[in-house]
């Protein structure tokens, strides 16, 4: 049986155009029809779909590249409920799960039905601006940060989690974070590794200017607003700059009511994953 198959691609990795141009051929060649979204036109062969547009109709995404572009495959098409396939071109490959040389095989158990899928908390992040607009909200897989927009200078944030203010922060940024993206910035920042088995949002600051800058940890169906209170400030959701803040703009993060699927196809343990991929295992 035929199947619809969206391919989303690294745009800047040969290693990884190339790949997407074999597969695109391969799923072509056994009758199965290829979208690509309208930012990636020209990358792999298939028929050019505007990204708002690229979700409907798909069985399965796949994911060429790295974490990176799993993220971009993520807010494509997780919103629709698109299992995702995350074929590893890229460095750490920490999302994705099957390695380039062993595409084939994969894609075609894939294709068969042959998987299984984990469900990952994602993020509907909204701004709610000063004029009292609030925009289309974006989904995160990993996080959303408020960070400063220029050397020097911090961004001051007060932070309410479900309407009542919890605590305000002077710092280089600050992170709300899923499970998933625990392992992320966050943790960079001194943030805590959560199981992406709990739901849950993780709000760190970078570089806290204060005696207080430890993370706080929220339950799912909690509202954490996040207040600029004075200067400028960027946006990113998940890596992506989405938007500069200026004093009054509130940056509202809850979980959202559709979670990424990610296909798994065995034999894959978020712990085992994380003491391999950050070479943690010291026995």
């Amino acid at each position: 049986m035929s199947s619809c198959v969206g391919l989303v691609t690294h745009h800047e990795r040969p290693a990884a155009r190339d790949l997407a141009r074999d597969i695109a051929a391969w799923l072509r060649s056994a009758g199965h029809e290829v979208h690509v979204p309208a930012t990636d036109a020209g990358v792999a062969g298939g028929a050019v779909v505007p990204d708002e547009r690229f979700a409907e109709g798909l069985d399965i995404a796949v994911s060429i590249g790295g974490d990176g572009t799993m993220l971009r495959t993520v807010a494509l098409v997780a919103p629709a409920g698109v299992p995702i396939l995350g074929i590893n071109r890229g460095h750490l490959g920490y999302l994705t799960v099957v390695e380039a040389d062993a595409w084939r095989p994969a894609l075609a158990r894939v294709l068969s039905g042959d998987f299984a899928t984990e469900q990952r908390m994602t993020l509907d992040v909204s701004i709610c601006g000063r004029d009292g607009v609030t925009y289309s909200p974006r989904t995160a897989l990993n996080d959303a940060v408020v960070e400063k927009s220029s050397a020097g200078h911090t961004v001051r944030v007060a932070v309410a989690i479900s309407g009542q203010h919890a605590i305000s922060y002077a710092a280089d940024a600050l992170i709300v974070s899923t499970p998933t993206g625990s392992t992320a910035y966050n943790l960079s920042a001194g943030g805590p590794i959560v199981s992406p088995n709990l739901s849950a949002l993780v709000v760190t600051p970078v570089a806290a200017h204060s005696l207080f800058g430890r993370p706080l940890v929220v339950g799912p169906g909690e509202v954490v607003r996040v207040a600029l209170e004075e200067g400028g400030a960027v946006l990113g959701v998940d890596g992506v700059h989405v938007a500069h803040l200026t004093a009054g703009d509130v940056v509202e993060c809850r979980e959202s009511a559709t979670p990424a699927r990610l296909v798994t196809l065995g034999g894959r343990d978020f712990w085992e994953v994380v003491t391999a991929k950050f070479g943690l295992d010291v026995r």
